[in-house]
């Protein structure tokens, strides 16, 4: 499900902390693929106000995008869309890792048996970025496609891999972290973090009670390589009236099992 975005265009006349270096071309170009990306397709009007820049301006990078297949429009419905060339280019940042090809099967073996979606993360710039979903049959099913991110402090995987974090890193995440809050249930402190993660250290699974999407649950676990390091999560996603307090345990030790299975498909250590 698409989730809300902040306005986050360029002033007309450039932005006081841009590089010298920087090509504004470029730049505006790249915002315009963020903005795509970020909607379920979008008007050049829709663009133009998000961006804070001129229709003119707009339609004359979306042209040249499209003429490469990085965008591409329906006339019918005057919105833009992300093009292939795009997800072409994001598929290499998943070739860079064998993560997503060794998970699949285990993913899909943990939906089947959860009856819930099952998905993959990597910490990315302080939010879990996903990489990977293997979606339930259900009609009311979490949803979070490849790209989508959620700050660490607010979903099960971004739990998961702050409880592998060691004192420093984790001491280095909290003085920076703004704790944005979704839900009255969003961890909102340095000490709750820490309440947490101890929580999740003892029994070897992390637990996303409502905390970022009012009526959805996670539960999800951390994924080493062959080096110990924590360099993904995998969860289980649904819905609270599924997902009820009797299931989650169950779950949580499925979730478990399938990240242990990951790991060691990877080389890692089995925890």
């Amino acid at each position: 499900m698409p989730q809300p975005i902040r306005k986050r265009g360029r002033p007309k006349g450039g932005r006081p902390d841009q590089p010298a270096t920087g090509i504004q071309a470029l730049d505006r170009a790249l915002d315009v693929m963020e903005a795509l990306a970020a909607h379920e397709g979008i008007t050049l009007t829709g663009l133009s106000t998000h961006l804070d820049q001129s229709p003119a301006t707009m339609h004359r990078v979306l042209a040249t995008l499209e003429q490469r297949r990085y965008v591409e429009s329906n006339p019918d419905r005057q919105e833009w869309f992300i093009g292939p060339e795009a997800f072409r280019l994001g598929s290499a940042f998943l070739r860079r890792t064998n993560i997503v090809e060794r998970s699949r099967a285990t993913m899909r073996d943990l939906m089947a048996r959860s009856g819930e979606t099952a998905n993959l993360g990597i910490e990315r710039d302080g939010d879990v970025l996903f990489v990977s979903q293997v979606e339930t049959h259900q009609t009311i099913r979490a949803f979070f496609p490849p790209g989508t991110r959620s700050p660490l402090h607010a979903s099960g995987i971004g739990k998961a891999l702050l409880a592998a974090f060691d004192d420093d890193r984790l001491a280095a995440f909290i003085r920076q972290a703004p704790f944005a809050r979704f839900t009255d249930k969003t961890i909102g402190s340095a000490d709750d973090l820490h309440a947490a993660i101890a929580q999740i250290r003892r029994r070897g699974y992390a637990f996303d009670d409502e905390e970022r999407t009012l009526g959805m649950r996670c539960v999800a676990a951390v994924i080493t390589n062959s080096h110990d390091e924590a360099v993904a999560g995998v969860s289980v996603s649904g819905p609270t009236t599924r997902m009820t307090d009797a299931k989650v345990h169950e779950i949580g030790q499925m979730v478990a099992g399938a990240a242990r299975g990951i790991s060691a498909n990877l080389g890692g250590t089995v925890r």
